[in-house]
């Protein structure tokens, strides 16, 4: 009943005041854009000059506070008001308090007998930033495994790639090692005959005693061999008398030698 009867009183007044004379009051500056959140509050400012006899809040086309010169006529609790003066103007402002999502639209402010007025719009959000429905819980877990399963996939690859790297490393380095022992081994190939050849040709005919003892020994016995014994002591006594002819024949070559100077150093004696 007494928000009826304050609705009622609100007309009332109103059409009081526009039955008063007009003038030329005007707004200065109007309200601004205003985004708030949820539960908050929202301030709109209006400016107008001095003289004014009646001002009047609307939200989406609903007058939700006037102003007189004797006082407000608040019809809703959630929205308030504050007045500033100055030497040439007049400021009001309106304040709506726990603001809903419904509450968004056009916010106005209007003076009595003026066909100008001062036009805002009230966004109101859930939450800073919010652009879309939040994510729910099992879609924000799925996404976090799925990013942990991509990270342990990446490192994986990772050390399959440093194994291949090292194991590839390790061939080239045995293959490396292969070619060196194989150049190695050639160039002593290639030296065996030079060492050969400076050390001298082998004696292949040479055979040692041993070998010797071990063919005689290997044949059958023959009858000539006992004879040999024999022919040699028998030609030795040959041999020690052609030795004793030789050392006679060359000491009277040698005692004739001797005469022959003998006789010439007599015969050069007697010349003198």
């Amino acid at each position: 009943m007494e928000g009826s009867w304050r609705d009622v009183l609100a007309v009332l007044v109103i059409l009081a005041q526009l039955t008063a004379s007009g003038s030329s009051y005007q707004i200065i500056e109007g309200p601004q854009n205003v985004t708030v959140l949820k539960d908050s509050e929202a301030h709109f400012n209006c400016t107008v000059t001095h003289g004014w006899k009646l001002l009047m809040w609307t939200l989406n086309q609903m007058v939700v506070l006037s102003l007189t010169t004797q006082g407000p006529i608040i019809t809703n609790n959630r929205f308030t008001y504050a007045s500033y003066n100055s030497t040439d103007s007049f400021i009001s402002e309106l304040i709506i308090h726990d603001v809903q999502p419904s509450d968004s639209g056009s916010v106005q402010c209007s003076l009595q007998n003026s066909h100008g007025f001062g036009s805002a719009f009230l966004s109101v959000q859930d939450s800073i930033g919010e652009e879309g429905p939040a994510l729910p819980t099992w879609a924000i877990i799925l996404l976090a495994v799925a990013f942990s399963l991509l990270l342990i996939l990446i490192i994986v690859l990772i050390i399959i790639f440093c194994c291949c790297c090292a194991s590839r490393r390790e061939k080239e380095e045995s293959t490396y090692q292969n070619e060196i022992r194989k150049s190695a081994n050639m160039r002593t190939n290639k030296a065996d005959p030079e060492t050969k050849l400076k050390s001298g040709k082998e004696n292949y005919g040479y055979s040692s005693d041993e070998a010797k003892a071990a063919q005689t020994a290997s044949l059958p016995p023959k009858s000539a061999e006992v004879s040999l014994p024999e022919k040699r002591s028998s030609s030795l006594p040959y041999q020690r008398s052609t030795h004793g002819m030789v050392d006679a024949e060359r000491s009277k070559v040698h005692n004739n030698l001797k005469n022959q100077e003998g006789v010439d150093d007599m015969a050069a004696a007697c010349g003198a």
